[in-house]
């Protein structure tokens, strides 16, 4: 191609123009119009202009700047970008506008007390589940010989059970849906706990309970997720906190049952020495019922129709939505009113890319763990910072106060019932009884250096006792049914035992025997009701769940009206106000007054933060985040019930200032959070 600077220097053939210094008209030198491009190059180099200032050659003949044409496309790109995500979020908003609109127009009516009832019982069941192995193991140890360390495992397995039954649960209603995910829950723990009732052995009881506590631990997020969806914005934290109310009828139902059940041993049956069915089975038995109803209702229950949308099931969601508006309608007598929404809009959702390519490699394990992992490492990073550490914070001080001071109380309790058993007990010193029959109940007495020659032990019970340094020569023991009873340093000489529970290896401590023996031992460990089942502790349990009602009832009438964060924080840290009073606890009356007044302060601080964790999620997210917090909630109670049961009968002071220092801090930290009274769910 021709240069097209080529016309500058040289024009008409045979024609030359002088150039820049050859001068011009009236003897100036002149530079013409389009000079050579070398050597203006090589000027520009030589003479260092600026090259910010210099002109572009393009501009008077139209062409924009290369750079130009660069920053123009990365504004064109950026605006698009821009677009799409606000047409994305408009999108959002758009769909949950239009759920609340529906909401509203299907009513609050018929079907969500149908549901309301249904999911209570789920909750209801899980509020059972943490009393069942209290109550039953006091008898329980006794009937499978269980050491501490045994006993401490089983009361601690079922938190354990839950802590997992959260998180799994938890996750998988957000993949497979709210309504079947509890099904499964609801159906695992019925299993189990049914089994449990007939476990004779302490590894099977122990798997079958902590089996159970995995079924029942997705009870508590999927039902507040569940129900919160089929609920309207000005009605959601009434309603709510309401269901709260299931928690404590739980509570009451197996203290109830414990009281009227587990004292009357005769209520069992049993085959051989092998296979025993004592009154604290049937007990259990009776415990999984809760469970067992709410799951045949969960069957007639549809699936929430925003967990459909979010998952592109838009045909299901809408056929839901009309039959919740038919029912509410047609119940308030008005059958004539037509659902009117003829398109609902649905999110386009993308699954994270690393799922989907884990998902489809590794073994069946793996995928679920990828899947598991990623669902908590979404709730993690996708909050905000802020609002997740004040509400797992929050989540976690409550828990720590309340569960270990829930254990600290009954056990204070029984202290105190035996601080005063031990003073009232009998000592006898260095008494001789020689050819006397002993027909009659031994109790809560102390033999030191006594002698007891040619005597009879028949037929009764010892419970309490200790015979320490004392002789026993020439007697005889037969059908003998002992509780705490041992003898320390004692000397038995031609003495015989028949059909005891008086072993050798657990019952004699550094004792001597000479021609001493035992025929026919009781096998298994007695079960003495009158003394490990206190009536007292059943009526510390009914009191205790039966004191949260004032403070349910003050959370479902206020909840709406001023708002989450008051509840939260004004119910917080009252009940820390109430931890003072444990240092007035110096008999067992004063404890059970003080615990029923730190459980009517404290019960509204949980409707709260339960709330505000169903509102803070988006849809596709929220039952996945409630699980997690519910599994650390778990945890903490774990690890608080260890702590405080520790300071039983060795101080107040110490749980008084942990559980004091928790509800403040977290009664603080909760004015920290969002108000979400006004919040449409995302």
């Amino acid at each position: 191609m021709d240069d097209p600077y080529q016309n500058n220097v040289q024009g008409i053939e045979g024609e030359t123009y002088p150039t820049y210094g050859e001068g011009g008209q009236d003897g100036y030198p002149y530079q013409s119009d389009y000079p050579a491009q070398e050597e203006d190059a090589a000027s520009d180099v030589t003479e260092g202009h600026d090259e910010d200032e210099q002109m572009y050659e393009g501009e008077y003949q139209g062409i924009p700047h290369p750079d130009e044409i660069k920053e123009a496309r990365r504004a064109a790109r950026r605006e698009a970008r821009m677009k799409a995500k606000l047409a994305a979020l408009e999108e959002e908003e758009t769909l949950a506008d239009q759920y609340e609109s529906i909401m509203e127009d299907c009513g609050h009516g018929r079907f969500q007390w149908t549901l309301f009832t249904v999911l209570g019982l789920a909750l209801m069941a899980d509020g059972v589940e943490c009393f069942v192995v209290a109550f039953a193991l006091p008898s329980a140890e006794k009937d499978m010989c269980l050491s501490n360390a045994n006993k401490g495992l089983l009361g601690l397995i079922v938190y354990v059970g839950m802590m997992m039954g959260a998180v799994l649960w938890g996750g998988l209603a957000d993949k497979l849906g709210r309504r079947q995910c509890l099904l499964y829950a609801l159906a695992i723990n019925c299993i189990f706990s049914f089994l449990s009732s007939f476990a004779q052995g302490y590894g099977f009881f122990l798997f079958f309970r902590l089996c159970s506590g995995i079924g029942i631990g997705g009870s508590v997020p999927i039902v507040y997720t569940y129900y919160a969806e089929f609920l309207q914005m000005d009605k959601r934290g009434e309603h709510l906190s309401w269901l709260c109310l299931f928690w404590m009828l739980g509570g009451l139902y197996a203290s109830f049952t414990a009281w009227g059940i587990i004292p009357h041993y005769g209520w069992g049956f049993s085959m051989g020495s092998e296979f025993q069915f004592h009154s604290w089975r049937v007990f259990v038995l009776v415990c999984f019922l809760p469970s067992v109803v709410a799951l045949a209702g969960l069957v007639f229950m549809p699936e929430s129709p925003r967990y459909l949308l979010e998952n592109a099931r838009h045909d299901e969601a809408w056929m839901i939505l009309r039959q919740v508006h038919d029912t509410n309608w047609r119940a308030k007598g008005e059958p004539e009113r037509v659902f009117e929404v003829s398109q609902i809009k649905t999110p386009h959702t993308q699954d994270d890319d690393f799922i989907e390519i884990q998902s489809e490699t590794g073994t069946a394990f793996q995928r679920f763990m990828v899947r598991q992992m990623t669902l908590i490492k979404q709730v993690q990073h996708k909050t905000y910072l802020k609002m997740r550490f004040c509400q797992h914070a929050i989540f976690l001080l409550l828990t720590h106060s309340y569960y270990g001071l829930s254990v600290w109380f009954p056990d204070q309790i029984k202290y105190l019932q035996y601080e005063e058993y031990e003073l009232n007990a009998k000592v006898f010193h260095r008494e001789k009884v020689e050819r006397f029959h002993f027909n009659f109940t031994l109790q809560n007495q102390v033999h030191r250096e006594g002698e007891y020659i040619h005597d009879r032990f028949v037929g009764i019970e010892i419970r309490n006792v200790k015979f320490e340094d004392s002789l026993f020569e020439n007697c005889y023991f037969e059908d003998i049914k002992s509780t705490d009873t041992f003898f320390e340093n004692c000397t038995l000489q031609n003495t015989m035992f028949y059909n005891t529970d008086l072993w050798k290896d657990s019952k004699f401590i550094d004792c001597k025997f000479v021609n001493v023996t035992f025929h026919h031992p009781k096998k298994g460990c007695h079960l003495n009701f009158q003394e490990e089942n206190d009536v007292l502790i059943y009526i510390v349990s009914f009191l205790g769940s039966l004191s949260v009602l004032p403070g349910n009832i003050i959370a479902g009438l206020l909840m709406d009206k001023i708002g989450r964060i008051k509840i939260i924080g004004g119910s917080m840290l009252v009940s820390s106000g109430c931890t003072f009073f444990l240092l007035l606890c110096f008999n067992p009356g004063a404890v059970i007054t003080f615990q029923c007044l730190f459980y009517a302060a404290s019960a509204a601080a949980w409707n709260g933060i339960e709330v505000i964790t169903v509102e803070l999620y988006p849809a596709s997210k929220r039952a996945t985040a409630f699980g997690v917090l519910n599994g650390l909630c778990k945890l903490a109670a774990i690890i608080s019930i260890f702590i405080f049961s520790k300071f039983v009968g060795i101080t107040k002071i110490v749980p008084s200032l942990l559980a004091f220092s928790a509800l403040v801090c977290g009664g603080l930290l909760s004015f920290k959070l969002p108000e979400t009274r006004e919040v449409i769910l995302q």
